[in-house]
C-alpha cells in the first residue's frame, strides 16, 4: 500500500480530513484504525459517512491493519491511515508500515493528560510511543490541515521537558 499519510487524531475522521488531507493526497482509500470504532457498528457507519465522496473508508482493528501492511492487493492503492492514539501508530510501524513522518492532528485532553499545544494533550503512553518513533528517525509533523505550516512535535515535547 502507498501510505500517503499516517495521521494520529483522537477524533478520527472528520471535516478537516475530508476537506484538506484527502484532496492534498488524492487518496484512493482511508483506513481508520481503532479497536473501539471497529467493534461499534454505528460508529463505523458514521465514519464511513464522513468520508469524501468517492473515497471508501474501512474501519479496522489495529491487528487487522497490521496484517494489511504487506497485502499485495493494496500495493498500488494510495491510502491515508488514521489512528486515535500514538500507540496504535507505533504498532503499525512496528508491523512494517514504512513512513518517514507521522502527522499529529489532535489528542484530546482528559484526566492524566498534559496539554502541550492547544490541540494536543499527552500521557506517558503517548510520550513513549513518540519517543519510539523519534528513535527510528520518524518526523512528528504537528498540523491540523495540509495548508498549515508544519510544526515539530518532538521539539515541543522537548521544550516541555517531556522527552
Amino acid at each position: 500500500m502507498q501510505v500517503q499519510l499516517l495521521r494520529i487524531d483522537s477524533r478520527l475522521l472528520h471535516g478537516q480530513v475530508t476537506t484538506s488531507w484527502a484532496k492534498a493526497f488524492r487518496l484512493d482509500r482511508i483506513l481508520v484504525v481503532d479497536d473501539a470504532a471497529a467493534h461499534d457498528p454505528l460508529r463505523q457507519v458514521l465514519l464511513q459517512q464522513a468520508a469524501p465522496v468517492g473515497i471508501p473508508v474501512n474501519v479496522l482493528t489495529v491487528d487487522q491493519a497490521c496484517r494489511l501492511v504487506d497485502d499485495s492487493r493494496l500495493a498500488s492503492t494510495k491510502v491515508m491511515i488514521i489512528t486515535a492514539t500514538p500507540e496504535s501508530a507505533r504498532l503499525l510501524i512496528e508491523a512494517g508500515l514504512a513512513v518517514e513522518s507521522v502527522n499529529v492532528g489532535s489528542l484530546s485532553f482528559s484526566a492524566g493528560r498534559q496539554m502541550v499545544t492547544n490541540a494536543v494533550a499527552v500521557d506517558a503512553t503517548d510520550v513513549a510511543a513518540f519517543r519510539w518513533m523519534h528513535a527510528r528517525g520518524i518526523q512528528l509533523d504537528l498540523r491540523q490541515v495540509a495548508r498549515d505550516s508544519s510544526r515539530n512535535l518532538w521539539r515541543i515535547l522537548s521544550e516541555k521537558h517531556l522527552v
